[in-house]
């Protein structure tokens, strides 16, 4: 049976080359990009503004009726290495909600079109980890994502009978937009891994933070 899967954020870097690798293994991929398809291959393009309830109200009633396997969402911005107390708050609002706040909004619109034993996942980072926050830096991004994984945490709990597999994904540090041209990984390394991961844990119950290898990431 064909597997479905719904990519949010594949515009460029991890979302975009997750798009390709699960449409190469033979997925049906719907994937959202901020306004244009920006070179995907052999998807489905949908445009979404993730940030906008509006937009995701739309694409919600655009894919009303679909079955889908997978929900993974992909979005996260940074914006300086500056101490919190240097943050505005409209900075801090605009990194907060796009981070942690329409992830969480993404699975709640969609999360009825999941199929019995199909997943939810969210791309997160170590870089939320409260255990592993021991070095300086990136307060902000760092606030974001244990944000993310807390109001994940919550969400789990709220629909722990759904039969759904949900998961946070920590998938190294890439050379991306987003991690700079000195990340230790290439997505078109990272991402098959991450697929794995994705697969192996098709039907496993309850909520985790793993790593591209499959492995437990602190909280």
């Amino acid at each position: 049976m064909e597997r479905v899967a719904l990519v949010v954020g594949a515009s460029r870097g991890l979302g975009f080359v997750l798009a390709g690798e699960l449409a190469r293994r033979g997925w049906r991929v719907i994937a959202t990009t901020r306004g244009s398809d920006e070179g995907l291959v052999g998807v489905e393009v949908e445009s979404l503004e993730m940030t906008s309830a509006g937009e995701v109200a739309g694409l919600r009633a655009r894919l009303a009726g679909r079955r889908l396997d997978l929900v993974f969402v992909n979005a996260a911005i940074d914006r300086g290495d500056v101490p919190i107390s240097e943050v505005s708050e409209e900075v801090f609002t605009e990194v907060m909600v796009t981070n942690a706040l329409s992830p969480l909004r993404v699975l709640e619109a969609f999360r009825d079109l999941v199929v019995p034993g199909g997943t939810v996942a969210v791309m997160s980072s170590d870089q939320g980890s409260v255990s592993l926050n021991v070095e300086p830096g990136y307060e902000l991004y760092k606030a974001s994502k244990a944000a993310l994984n807390q109001l994940m945490r919550s969400y789990a709990t709220r629909h722990a009978g759904d039969g759904q597999t949900k998961l946070l994904i920590d998938p190294g540090h890439n050379r991306t937009a987003l991690g700079g041209p000195g990340a230790s990984l290439e997505p078109r390394d990272s991402v098959p891994a991450i697929v794995d991961v994705l697969e192996a844990r098709k039907g496993a119950l309850g909520l985790r933070f793993l790593n591209l290898h499959g492995e437990t990431v602190p909280w």
